[in-house]
């Protein structure tokens, strides 16, 4: 998922997704980010994990993550919390540099520990904001 129509279609997408016997949602979240601003960026990916979970499709968190130690050896502190919010997708894609080996294990051991402390929290879902409309009843009030 890499723009703002793909989000506001999510749950037709997820509900034509589902018919098939192995399928995923990538969200990039980079071409995400320029399609709805860095201001709801995180506000959809939460809204698409819930949709995903919901539909039981595995998540892919995607877009550069850790590419900062996977290129230079260390990594951001942002990218450490990044990192640590793939816990909740069932991938995360990292891409390649001359350190990828150290941001692999960093990454496992950041995923380790986030695991030991997920289940603990129950995460309140809220009212969700789609931005999509069915085309169908798209002219009722």
């Amino acid at each position: 998922m890499e723009t703002r129509r793909a989000f506001e279609r999510l749950p037709h997408l997820l509900l034509t997704a589902m018919r098939r016997p192995r399928v995923g949602v990538m969200i990039a979240r980079g071409d995400l980010a320029v399609e709805v601003g860095y201001q709801r960026l995180a506000e959809v990916q939460e809204e698409t994990l819930w949709l995903c979970e919901a539909a039981h499709l595995p998540v892919i968190w995607a877009t550069q993550v850790l590419d900062q130690m996977s290129k230079s050896g260390l990594p951001s502190r942002a990218e450490i919390s990044d990192a640590a919010m793939g816990e909740r997708a069932e991938c995360v894609m990292l891409n390649k540099g001359p350190h990828i080996d150290d941001a692999v294990e960093v990454l496992d051991d950041i995923l380790t520990r986030m695991a030991d402390h997920h289940y603990k929290k129950t995460a309140l879902l809220s009212q969700l904001h789609s931005w999509y409309r069915d085309p169908a009843t798209a002219d009722v009030p």
